[in-house]
């Protein structure tokens, strides 16, 4: 069990040390550090609030605050790079991370959860 656990925390160190990592913190300080940028976060905060209670008490569709909240959060990001910065870095991160989990899975089940069972739709089994 111990070399398990040592191998998993060379795996964290190895994240944390990451591009993928690394870039996500400096946009967050950026992002945190960015009054304007701010500013938006707490509108779109406040505007998917008043959606939510909107649509608990039927003044609006699932639906119709669905869009609603996805246009509020396009037109967030259109206003700040430093913001969409943040969100695309933080999707790498994520992806990293999702990677190393489907990597894991593998592993342990013997499946793959992307498995269509045609390799011509990925790179093959690993």
């Amino acid at each position: 069990m111990n070399q398990i656990a040592d191998k998993a925390r060379e795996l964290g160190e190895l994240i944390q040390s990451s591009e993928e990592m690394k870039k996500v913190k400096n946009f967050e300080i950026l992002q945190n550090n960015d009054d304007e940028a701010q500013n938006l976060l707490r509108e779109f905060n406040l505007q998917r609030m008043n959606l939510a209670r909107d649509m608990q008490s039927g003044k609006i569709s699932r639906e119709d605050a669905i869009k609603k909240n996805n246009d509020a959060f396009d037109a967030m990001i259109e206003k700040s790079a430093t913001i969409k910065n943040y969100i695309e870095a933080k999707k790498e991160f994520d992806a990293l991370v999702n990677q190393v989990n489907q990597i894991l899975n593998f592993y342990i089940t013997g499946q793959n959860p992307n498995c269509t069972h045609d390799c011509s739709t990925c790179n093959g089994c690993h």
